[in-house]
């Protein structure tokens, strides 16, 4: 992915850098090192932009006259650490599925990881991942937005499964049905009842890339995910023991300050001019677009309303897009992918240098999904097989009736939230 990233800023005429944030090739070189925490924390990324810009200036004899970030995941959390800790570094910052709250997303990864991989009987692999996501849409499509035809949600936020639903038919099994009753339900304090983090697995996500099936693999997902709580217990950490009433504090007086681009206040970047897109899709399994939701409606608590947060700042739900890119409805919008046209509404860097350079403030994204919905042919083939339209919180595109592919059968409505589990307030400052 960040070849391809690499790529894509080259290709579009840009003098593109990028870090490895200090963990290659292996994160658990970091275990006991916190002086490479801060790396991964954001210093990596902030000098990594200075002696860019130093090199820039070597080279062309000039300092840029623009410069954007864009990242998605850890990335993201790259991006949203650079508005609040450096906000003169970037006139323009692009944001996917931001693991801002680090360290309570990997506490939640530890939660999944615990239900699916303590009892043998309690794992998925693809198959059963794909039937728990289809038994999903059959019961709640409605209810949570799914448009005939479509195998996603619009709003699973609106959505609470009941998991007797897997009962019928025998469809998985008694540990598996308690595994899924603990996810869907989400990381809480057993002692204070206190939510940690919001559920991580989103209804309609299961089967996708680092979905059930993945959190399934007990050994490649540890190695994988749980790298954080190897830095500061040690290499042959035993993640079974991890106490959620009394661990849950003592990692974040380790690493909350330093990983966690949990900050609100944005002032500093809105004032430095700067402007942000952060887009997350709602078929995403691994990070979920309810958290960044979240952070984005406690920006506009601190902005004191709406209108004074999108001034520099907006926000897109979107419907059926996966980890960053690829998922059941569309899927890509704008990461590099040959089919994907590059104007300002097909395109989320495109809408973000328009804001910057043109004052053109986006209102409208078409993210668009590849014939046989297969992302591979966004690479090989010249055109896409149809768009959606996604607006800015806390509008929505709502399908009326006719063909869902005709931008002409939305309305623009407001997205209205049911069911967001808020995490504590303590555990985002």
């Amino acid at each position: 992915m960040n070849r391809l990233s690499l790529i894509n800023g080259i290709r579009r005429g840009y003098a593109t850098a990028n870090t490895d944030m200090g963990t290659a090739p292996d994160p658990d070189m970091l275990i006991g090192k916190p002086e490479r925490w801060v790396d991964f924390g954001y210093r990596a990324t902030h000098l990594m932009t200075v002696v860019a810009k130093e090199i820039i200036q070597a080279f062309y004899g000039r300092a840029p006259k623009f410069s954007y970030f864009t990242g998605g995941s850890t990335g993201g959390q790259q991006g949203l650490m650079e508005a609040q800790r450096y906000p003169e570094d970037y006139n323009g910052i692009l944001v996917m599925a931001p693991a801002n709250n680090r360290t309570h997303l990997h506490i939640a990864f530890i939660w999944n990881w615990l239900a699916l991989t303590q009892n043998p009987d309690a794992g998925f692999d693809e198959q059963q991942a794909a039937t728990v996501t289809e038994q999903i849409l059959v019961h709640y499509g409605a209810e949570g937005g799914c448009i005939p035809g479509d195998h996603f949600f619009a709003q699973p936020d609106r959505i609470t499964v009941n998991t007797d639903i897997f009962k019928d038919g025998m469809l998985l099994n008694d540990e598996q049905i308690r595994a899924m009753q603990i996810i869907y339900n989400g990381p809480v304090n057993p002692v204070t009842g206190e939510r940690i983090f919001a559920p991580v697995v989103v209804p309609g996500s299961e089967r996708f890339p680092l979905g059930l099936s993945a959190q399934s693999d007990k050994d490649e997902f540890a190695k994988s995910f749980l790298y954080l709580f190897r830095w500061i217990f040690g290499k042959d950490y035993d993640f079974t023991k991890f106490d959620f009433n009394r661990d849950v504090d003592f990692v974040d007086e380790q690493l909350a300050p330093i990983l966690n681009a949990n900050s609100a206040d944005l002032h500093d970047y809105k004032n430095a001019g700067g402007k942000i897109i952060m887009l997350h899709g709602t078929a995403d399994p691994i990070i979920p677009y309810t958290d960044s939701l979240q952070y984005y409606e406690r920006v506009i608590e601190a902005q004191n309303g709406l209108e004074n947060t999108q001034s520099f700042f907006r926000y897109f739900i979107i419907p059926g897009l996966a980890h960053v890119f690829d998922g059941p409805g569309v899927q890509d919008i704008g990461i590099g992918i040959r089919a994907t046209p590059k104007d300002r509404e097909h395109d989320a860097l495109t809408a973000l240098s328009a804001w910057v350079e043109e004052g053109i403030a986006p209102e409208r994204l078409l993210p668009v999904a590849f014939k046989d919905g297969s992302i591979v042919n966004g690479f090989i083939l010249d055109e896409y097989e149809y768009e959606r339209p996604v607006y800015a919180y806390p509008s929505m595109a709502v399908y009326k009736s006719g063909d869902p592919n005709q931008l002409a059968h939305y309305s623009k409505e407001k997205h209205i939230i049911s069911n967001l589990p808020k995490s504590a307030l303590k555990y985002l400052n």
